[in-house]
């Protein structure tokens, strides 16, 4: 593939799991999902210590999602932020909560854990059809657009210029079983078109057709989910 000659400004690690809990709660994303503050920061609470991390450091580096169908793309997308401005999603994608897990198994559960998260810039200019068997070689699995939101929600930097991101583990299946070309991408708007100028550097959740490449977006993908004990 392609080498797009920029260097990649590195991704910050994840806060601790308590850290984001209390950001869900500060952003208001339990609430509208049926959760309560305190049910988000018990499950936070006990998969830190199911992974030995008593102290809270977020040492295993997991990021806490909340699954998709209590708390969809449409309602995420407004709640993030970079240079000040909020998240939009593209007015030529008003189904973008139909776009659901593609060749993902997500755990019975309204919280989550998504762990080793990757940017996949390795990946740039590649297009989703050649990268999805590359990650599945790697054994990883692509990122749900809901979980790339996620994942800004706690560390907005990860969005960097040239160097943004697909989440090509959320797809569309159509009435008659094929799937939309269509594949969900996060990235930096840069106020042109139908975006219109007060987004410029806006973080944008868009699309990009299923067999086209582009130097600047990577694969985000993630070695595995899971949730945490009960008790």
């Amino acid at each position: 593939m392609p080498d797009t000659g920029t260097a990649a400004p590195a991704v910050p690690a994840l806060p601790s799991l308590s850290d984001q809990a209390e950001q869900l709660i500060r952003l208001g994303v339990p609430g509208p999902a049926g959760l309560s503050a305190d049910e988000v920061r018990g499950f936070a609470a006990r998969a830190a210590r199911a992974a030995g991390d008593t102290a809270g450091t977020g040492a295993e580096g997991a990021l806490l999602a909340v699954h998709p169908a209590a708390a969809p793309a449409s309602a995420l997308a407004p709640l993030l932020r970079h240079a000040d401005r909020p998240g939009f999603v593209v007015t030529d994608m008003p189904d973008v909560d139909l776009f659901t897990p593609y060749g993902v198994e997500l755990p019975d559960s309204p919280l989550y854990l998504v762990d080793g998260v990757d940017r996949g810039d390795r990946m740039s200019d590649w297009s989703p059809d050649e990268a999805l068997p590359a990650l599945t070689g790697e054994g990883r699995t692509p990122l749900l657009l809901t979980e790339g939101i996620h994942w800004l929600l706690q560390t907005p930097d990860v969005l960097a210029r040239n160097h943004c991101f697909m989440t090509i583990g959320s797809r569309l299946r159509k009435a008659n079983g094929s799937y939309d070309a269509r594949t969900p991408a996060l990235w930096i708007s840069n106020g042109t078109g139908r975006d219109g100028r007060e987004r410029r550097n806006a973080p944008k959740v868009g699309w990009c057709w299923w067999n086209n490449r582009h130097t600047w977006l990577g694969f985000a993908s993630t070695t595995g989910r899971r949730t945490a004990p009960r008790a």
